[in-house]
C-alpha cells in the first residue's frame, strides 16, 4: 500500500506504522527536505528516483515528489474504539454507505479534528481505507482508529450495550442544535444518495437535522457530518 502526497506522507512519518522506504524526487528541497529528514531519524529507507518513476508508480498523480510505501493499512477494532473513550464519554462516527473516497477521507479528517475515538465502516458497500483515502484525510488516517464491520447494525447493538446514545443524521429530524451530544454518543451519517438505512435508522436513538435555508435542501455527507461534528465538539467542551 503506497501513500502519496508531501502532507499525508509527513504525517504518517509522525505515526508508529510500518514504513518498508520513501521514495523521492531527486533534487528533493524544502518539504521534501524535512522528510528525508524524519525518515533518516527513524532509520527508514529513502530512495531518490527520477519524477517518472513516481509517476509511474503514482495511483493518483498527485504525489508531489513524495511516495511512502507501507504494509496494508491496518484497520482497528470496535472494542479498540469503545475503550478509547475519555473523561466526557465516547465519540464514535459511523459511515452507513460512504461508497465516495473523497467522502471518506474526509469525514476521518473531520473525525480527527474533532477528537472523535474513532469511525467505523461496513466491510461492504463501502469506500474502504486506501491510499487515496489517507492522501484525502491530509494523513488523519494515520491518527485515526478506522474499524471495518460486517454489520453495522450489530456494531450500533454494541455502541448501545456500552451505553451510547445513537444520533441518525438524516433530512427530517429534530434540530442538531436542540440535541444534548454529551456523554456517550455516536453519530451515523448515511450514505450519498441512499442516506441512513431504514433499519439502522430504527435502531438510532434520535435524527438529527441541519436547518437548510437555501433553495438546494441537502449537503454532501461529509461537509453535513462536518457541521454535526463542530456542534458536538461545541456541546462537549
Amino acid at each position: 500500500m503506497n501513500v502519496e502526497g508531501k502532507n499525508a506522507v509527513s504525517e504518517l512519518l509522525g505515526t508508529d506504522k510500518t514504513i518498508e522506504k520513501i521514495m523521492l524526487e531527486k533534487g528533493a528541497h524544502g518539504t521534501l527536505s524535512r522528510i528525508f529528514a524524519q525518515a533518516r531519524a527513524r532509520g527508514i529507507k529513502v530512495q531518490f528516483v527520477d519524477r517518472r518513476a513516481l509517476d509511474k508508480l503514482s495511483a493518483t498523480g498527485m504525489h508531489q515528489g513524495v511516495i511512502a510505501v507501507t504494509t496494508d493499512f491496518k484497520y482497528a477494532d470496535i472494542e479498540d474504539i469503545i475503550a478509547a473513550k475519555g473523561e466526557k464519554g465516547g465519540f464514535v462516527i459511523l459511515c452507513d454507505g460512504i461508497e465516495d473516497v473523497h467522502n471518506l477521507g474526509s469525514i476521518i479528517r473531520v473525525a480527527e479534528c474533532t477528537g472523535a475515538d474513532g469511525v467505523i465502516i461496513p466491510a461492504n458497500n463501502s469506500a474502504s481505507v486506501t491510499e487515496a483515502v489517507i492522501r484525502i484525510s491530509a494523513g488523519a488516517a494515520n491518527h485515526v482508529k478506522v474499524a471495518k464491520t460486517q454489520s453495522l447494525n450489530r456494531a450500533v447493538d454494541r455502541l448501545k450495550q456500552c451505553g451510547y446514545w445513537l444520533y441518525a443524521l438524516e433530512a427530517d429530524g429534530e434540530s442538531i442544535y436542540d440535541a444534548d451530544l454529551t456523554g456517550n454518543i455516536a453519530l451515523v451519517v448515511g450514505g450519498e444518495d441512499s442516506g441512513v438505512k431504514k433499519l439502522t435508522r430504527e435502531k438510532c436513538d434520535f435524527v438529527l437535522s441541519l436547518p437548510m435555508k437555501g433553495k438546494v435542501n441537502s449537503l454532501n455527507a461529509s461537509v453535513a457530518l462536518g457541521v454535526a461534528c463542530y456542534e458536538a465538539l461545541r456541546k462537549r467542551s
